[in-house]
């Protein structure tokens, strides 16, 4: 994946979370991106980035000296085997289970598994079954 490829007419263009310990946050969304085969795009002083999704510190200039709220992403998965070590990689790096990895009511062939990173964000990797099989997309609740 080409990580400083611009992608217009998305609907989202990226999307910035600003936590409080950031070697906690990178370990867990390097260990999950990588089990989605998101690749890091890079790091500076007080952030991280992979793709459309950029974390930071507080004391960020992009942040402002206030954390984000409470945050759902949802990731798409290639397939279910992706979902789940999509899962198993967020326990591992300081997620916490928010729902094993499974069928969901959603929609048929909706296969995800939900974890709270160290945030306290419901973070989601979602396969949709091979007949809903789209681009890749990030969707937020707040």
């Amino acid at each position: 994946m080409e990580t400083q490829e611009i992608h217009r007419g998305r609907l989202i263009d990226h999307i910035q979370l600003v936590v409080r310990d950031l070697d906690k946050s990178k370990s867990f969304y390097t260990a999950v991106l990588a089990a989605l085969q998101v690749p890091m795009g890079g790091e500076g002083e007080g952030f991280f980035w992979a793709d459309e999704l950029f974390v930071s510190t507080a004391d960020s200039a992009a942040a402002q000296g206030r954390l984000t709220g409470r945050h759902h992403l949802a990731f798409q998965a290639r397939d279910r085997a992706m979902v789940d070590a999509f899962y198993q990689a967020a326990l591992a790096h300081g997620g916490q289970d928010n729902g094993a990895p499974g069928v969901r009511p959603y929609h048929p062939n909706y296969y995800a598994a939900f974890v709270i990173d160290p945030d306290g964000n419901n973070i989601e990797a979602v396969f949709h079954g091979e007949a809903r099989r789209s681009a890749p997309s990030v969707y937020i609740t707040f």
